[in-house]
């Protein structure tokens, strides 16, 4: 059985890809080095599963990851492990640089030498749209120019540039994914749709940045890390994907289509009313993914359509609610990004 490494599994997007590849039958080695948004709880459902195993480990710890990259010779390392909520690099962007800039570094060092040993494997570097910052008109394919808006957005933008040189200089079988937007169980809810749900189930106010105009697209996670799996086994060494669903809204649009969802779902409170709040400083106006590349070369597309996805998504979180309780208060209700 082939081993897989998955840096930050704790989290969102890492602990439904963990569920996808121990299904297709890898053994996975999840190193997370537990933050405020790492969560047990997402990993309850394999934690007793033998191919599963946890390490606690930062990547900026170069000694601890340089054994376990060596002691368990992975086929691949998908890494996810970053910090990722743009509003809080607004107000504490060092943390985003030690993480997205300096930890990519110490993966890319040890890859470096492990790769040259092992020449099968490869590393799998997961980004984001919001690398090409503002697309005012059209779609941004892999060829668009990077012009990040927030510290976040720079700091894996940066991450994205460093993981490309090394491909170039060092020969690293290396391939870069730029997402968009992602949705689906087990999102922390400092970000848009696990908040709206939290405030919904909890009879809050539903707070809109600026006029709610703001444009992002959406992928449900799980089409997200189907695509990760076909990088993996079909893409090309230093290759850039861009991975999409074509589908846009605004923030009001998603809150429109999650109040609709809900009402059919639970009684809906009096409070649960749109309320603009002040805009986040340098907010894009919108994102929009050119994901042709992917679609033709691997064969990939979207699965889940937007309504069903978030159907899907609002019954989790309404189905499991001790995953709010395992997260402090203050992380799910308190305003970042305001400076």
């Amino acid at each position: 059985m082939q081993n897989i490494i998955v840096t930050g599994g704790l989290g969102f997007i890492g602990s439904n890809l963990i569920e996808l590849l121990l299904h297709k039958k890898f053994k996975i080695i999840n190193i997370d080095k537990v933050t405020y948004s790492s969560n047990f709880y997402n990993t309850r459902g394999y934690l007793k599963n033998a191919n599963y195993k946890f390490i606690k480990c930062s990547l900026n710890d170069r000694a601890k990851l340089t054994k376990i990259i060596f002691k368990y010779k992975p086929i691949c390392i998908f890494n996810l492990a970053a910090e990722t909520h743009v509003d809080r690099s607004i107000d504490s962007p060092e943390s985003f640089i030690n993480s997205n800039i300096l930890g990519v570094f110490n993966i890319l060092e040890i890859f470096k030498k492990y790769s040259k040993i092992n020449m099968n494997t490869r590393l799998v570097h997961i980004s984001t749209d919001e690398v090409y910052g503002d697309i005012l008109k059209g779609r941004s394919n892999e060829n668009f120019p990077y012009k990040p808006s927030s510290p976040y957005a720079a700091s894996k933008a940066a991450s994205d540039h460093l993981v490309s040189s090394y491909v170039r200089t060092y020969k690293i079988p290396a391939i870069i994914t730029n997402c968009s937007n992602n949705y689906g169980p087990k999102q922390h809810p400092e970000k848009l749709i696990p908040k709206l749900i939290y405030n919904i189930l909890n009879n809050k106010s539903l707070p809109i940045y600026g006029s709610g105009k703001n444009s992002r697209e959406w992928i449900f996670v799980k089409d997200h890390c189907e695509a990760l799996f076909k990088v993996f086994k079909n893409g090309k060494i230093g290759e850039f994907y861009n991975i999409g669903s074509n589908k846009n809204l605004n923030n009001l649009e998603i809150c429109e289509v999650l109040i609709k969802i809900a009402k059919k779902t639970v009684a809906i409170g009096s409070n649960v009313k749109i309320e603009f709040v002040k805009d986040r400083p340098g907010h894009d106006i919108r994102y929009a993914l050119d994901s042709k590349k992917i679609m033709k070369k691997l064969n990939w597309k979207t699965n889940v359509k937007f309504e069903e996805g978030l159907k899907k998504t609002f019954l989790w979180y309404l189905n499991n609610e001790n995953y709010y309780k395992s997260i402090s208060k203050k992380d799910i209700v308190r305003r970042l990004g305001t400076k």
